[in-house]
């Protein structure tokens, strides 16, 4: 992942209010793809230290088995836990 500075996330979030269609759909999906990866990577670093699935899903509000099922084969950073 390239780093991704803080400027830069205000400057998407400020463009999620554009009134142009076209420029806040792109930030909107440009801070998608960001939270995916943050997502991602935290998933990783709550396994990394012993987290059980259970509690990664209650922390994201989702089920255990929707978080189990999106991170468990280890595909986004090559570990399966």
């Amino acid at each position: 992942m390239t780093e991704v500075l803080p400027s830069e996330v205000t400057k998407l979030a400020d463009a999620t209010r554009s009134q142009d269609p076209e420029v806040g759909l792109a930030a909107v999906a440009a801070l998608r793809g960001l939270v995916e990866v943050l997502e991602a990577l935290q998933v990783d670093n709550a396994r990394a230290k012993g987290w059980t699935w259970k509690t990664i899903a209650e922390r994201l509000g989702v089920t255990k088995q929707a978080v189990h099922q999106k991170y468990a084969s280890g595909r986004l950073f090559g570990r399966g836990r």
